[in-house]
């Protein structure tokens, strides 16, 4: 944001879209918890984008700039919004030079998935003015009645652009439909798919979340939490760590070729491939702070997946794991020419089955660590 655009905003003083703070306090969990929900209440504000900026005070508007850079620290600021609200908000941090200091600038984007909500709490939160409400009943169903589709894979990652997608891959997609993509309809059918999104302030196409998972070769400029990394535990050597990014058929091909070399002979790497791919789909991808982990250790396998087992819904119904990520599922499945994904059969069975009379498949839904892990046993082929 140029100098001249920000003495504007904090000219006209805070409002719904706006928040001064005077500074970003984020060493505490209430500071955490603060920040998250000023973030939400911007979000679900009318208005296009919002802006929290930090070195100016409140009341006077007066410009006192940041002392602590670090307290900006963009991947710390998008874990703790993104851990604590739902779907997604897409948001920036950029840092103005204004009279010789420092002003922060947390940038709120529309990311066209509103209500926003605050996942601990379960509250929707939202700007009057310049304080923070709760929303009202009809305020939620409006929002909701605006945004029929909440999918988490659509929300728009802003600091991506068109150029980040591997446009032969999204041919393939298109054509797996009986649709031949050209420049004429490009952006009308990425924009149909959920692919890219349109900044509508700036008139800029961005890509989603999901189009970068299935359709960037280079997502982990954006989202670095889309790896798998393999750590081998297995040998009294050092430990040989092994990451593995890209787009999620990239990652899985590429998981397979390394785990064949590191594994030993006859063991069942089709069981670990099930819970990789698993892991690669049904993974929770707003959690940024972790990503899929295979460990090899001299007495077991083990994969970790961020996000815990989907049990029961908010009624409390019992429903299937695999009810995540079903964007990302049917654009796999569309693309996968190597029958990747559907094989016959339950997954977790086939792990079972892979290991009868070796050892026990465990599977720990761990709530402490918010993540799903598999333990599979290893052992020397006889």
């Amino acid at each position: 944001m140029e100098e001249k655009k920000l003495l504007s905003i904090i000219a006209k003083g805070e409002g719904i879209k706006v928040d001064f703070k005077r500074e970003l306090y984020l060493d505490y969990e209430s500071c955490k918890k603060e920040l998250a929900k000023d973030v939400c209440a911007i979000a679900n504000s009318r208005g296009g984008r919002g802006y929290i900026i930090v070195g100016v005070e409140d009341k006077s508007r007066e410009i006192v700039g940041v002392k602590d850079l670090n307290s900006l620290n963009e991947e710390k600021i998008q874990q703790i919004v993104s851990s604590r609200c739902e779907p997604p908000i897409p948001i920036m941090v950029e840092i103005v030079d204004v009279k010789d200091k420092k002003v922060g600038i947390i940038v709120i984007y529309d990311g066209g998935q509103k209500p926003y909500q605050i996942r601990e709490t379960g509250a929707f939160n939202i700007r009057r003015g310049s304080t923070t409400d709760t929303m009202r009943k009809e305020e939620l169903v409006a929002a909701f009645e605006e945004n029929l589709l909440l999918i988490v894979e659509t929300c728009p990652i802003m600091k991506s652009t068109i150029d980040f997608l591997n446009m032969e891959l999204v041919s393939k997609y298109f054509q797996s439909k009986g649709i031949y993509i050209n420049k004429e309809n490009e952006k009308y059918l990425l924009e149909s798919a959920g692919i890219i999104y349109l900044d509508t302030s700036n008139k800029v196409y961005r890509c989603t979340l999901g189009g970068l998972l299935v359709f960037s070769d280079i997502n982990n400029i954006c989202i670095p939490q889309n790896m798998v990394k393999i750590v081998d535990k297995s040998n009294d050597s050092k430990d040989n760590v092994i990451t593995i990014g890209g787009n999620l058929l990239n990652i899985i091909h590429e998981t397979e070729k390394e785990l064949r070399n590191i594994l030993k002979v006859g063991y069942p790497i089709d069981a670990v491939m099930e819970a990789v791919k698993n892991a690669v789909l049904y993974r929770e991808y707003s959690i940024f702070n972790k990503m899929i982990e295979v460990i090899v250790t001299k007495k077991s396998v083990i994969i970790l997946s961020p996000g815990q087992m989907i049990i029961k819904n908010n009624k409390g119904k019992n429903i299937k794991y695999n009810s995540r990520n079903m964007w990302i599922y049917e654009k796999l499945i569309s693309l996968d020419k190597d029958n990747t994904f559907t094989n016959d059969g339950f997954g977790i069975k086939r792990m079972k089955n892979a290991f009868k009379g070796r050892g026990s498949v465990k599977l720990i839904n761990s709530v402490v660590e918010n993540c799903f892990k598999v333990i599979l046993p290893y052992y020397k082929d006889e």
